[in-house]
C-alpha cells in the first residue's frame, strides 16, 4: 500500500478535477492507494484537528508520494510546500501552475505595490481601502513554481494535466520504473497539414479556424491560417489517449483550437518567448503584429523568474 498526500496551493481546483476525470482506471488504482492527506477530499487540519498542537509546525502526514498542484503566492503555501517536501518521499508538482507558476503568475510582471494599489485604491470599481492584512499570510514578491521553493522529483504539466498522464505516472512509481515525458512538441503529433507559408498576416483573438470536423488531416495549420498557436514551443502530451487504439492528437486540436502553451517549454532552459517568434517568422509571420507578445507566449510559465517587472523607461 503506497501512502499519498496532496495539497492544492495557488490554484483553481482544476488538476483535483483531473483526478476524477482518471474514471474507471482510478478504480483499479485505489487498492494500492492510502490517501493520508487531501484537503479537497478529506478533512485534516494542519495543527491537530482541533486546533491542539504548535501552531508554528505544519503537520502533513509521512507519504510515499506527495502531490502539489497550484502555485506558491504567500507565505502559507511557502510553508505547505516545505511540510510536504519534508513528509514525502517523492514530490509531484501536478499542473502548470505549480511547474511553472501557471496563469497566475502573469502577475510577475508587476511589483507587489503596483498590484495592490490597482486592486484595492485604483480601480474604478473600488473604494480606494488599504491592503487588508489582518489574519491573512503576507504575499510573497511574486509567484512561484514549486520547485523554486522546494526540490520536485517529477513534473506532470497541463492546464489541468491529461488524466492518463497521471495514471501512468502513479502506475510507474507503483511498479518502480521511471517516468518522463519525451522532448517533443506539440507539433509532433499534431495531423494537420502544414506547407511552411503563411496564406495570412495574423488574426484578432479567438477568429475561426478553416475546418471540416473529424477531419485533422485535411486542416490547415493554425499558423499557417494565421491563428497563433504555441505548439512549436509547447511540450507534447496533452493528447494521450484515454483509450487503448485512440489517436494521439494534441487535445485543444482535437477541439479544434490552437494550442496555448499550457504544457510548458519543450525542454528545460528553453525561452518560448524567443523560440516562438524565430518559428512566426520561418513562415512569413511578423511577432511585432502580437498584441501584448511577452505575456501571451509566457502565458502558463511565468515563474522561474520568465516574467518580472520591466524597468521604466526614461521620460522622453
Amino acid at each position: 500500500m503506497v501512502k499519498v498526500a496532496e495539497e492544492w496551493l495557488n490554484i483553481c481546483g482544476g488538476c483535483e478535477v483531473t483526478v476524477l476525470d482518471i474514471g474507471e482506471p482510478l478504480l483499479d488504482l485505489l487498492p494500492s492507494l492510502d490517501f493520508v492527506h487531501i484537503p479537497v477530499l478529506m478533512d485534516h487540519k494542519y495543527f491537530g484537528q482541533t486546533g491542539e498542537d504548535d501552531p508554528n509546525v505544519i503537520q502533513i502526514p509521512e507519504a510515499d508520494v506527495g502531490i502539489i498542484s497550484g502555485g506558491i503566492r504567500n507565505e502559507k503555501e511557502k510553508h505547505v510546500a516545505e511540510a510536504m517536501r519534508k513528509s514525502c518521499k517523492t514530490l509531484i508538482a501536478l499542473g502548470s501552475c505549480a511547474c511553472f507558476g501557471g496563469i497566475p503568475a502573469l502577475a510577475n510582471m508587476y511589483t507587489l505595490d503596483d498590484l495592490t494599489n490597482k486592486v484595492y485604491r485604483e480601480s474604478m470599481t473600488t473604494e480606494s481601502a488599504d491592503t487588508p492584512s489582518d489574519n491573512l499570510p503576507p504575499l510573497l514578491d511574486r509567484v512561484y513554481a514549486v520547485d523554486e521553493v522546494v526540490k520536485v522529483d517529477l513534473q506532470i504539466p497541463g492546464c489541468p494535466t491529461n488524466p492518463g498522464l497521471l495514471v501512468e505516472a502513479l502506475t510507474a512509481l507503483l511498479e518502480g520504473k521511471p517516468f518522463t515525458l519525451p522532448e517533443r512538441s506539440v507539433c509532433d503529433d499534431c495531423p494537420v497539414k502544414r506547407e511552411k507559408k503563411a496564406e495570412v498576416a495574423i488574426k484578432r483573438p479567438l477568429q475561426d479556424a478553416q475546418f471540416t470536423p473529424g477531419q485533422y488531416e485535411s486542416m490547415r495549420c493554425f499558423n499557417e491560417q494565421g491563428i497563433l498557436c504555441l505548439g512549436p514551443v509547447t511540450k507534447s502530451g496533452c493528447g494521450k489517449p484515454y483509450e487503448e487504439g485512440d489517436a494521439m492528437v494534441p487535445r485543444c486540436v482535437k477541439g479544434y483550437m490552437p494550442c496555448r502553451g499550457c504544457f510548458g517549454p519543450i525542454r528545460k532552459g528553453a525561452n518560448p518567448l524567443v523560440d516562438m517568434m524565430s518559428a512566426m517568422s520561418s513562415i512569413g509571420l511578423d511577432a511585432k503584429q502580437v498584441d501584448d507578445r511577452r505575456a501571451l507566449l509566457n502565458r502558463y510559465i511565468g515563474g522561474q523568474k520568465r516574467l518580472r517587472p520591466l524597468p521604466a523607461r526614461p521620460p522622453r
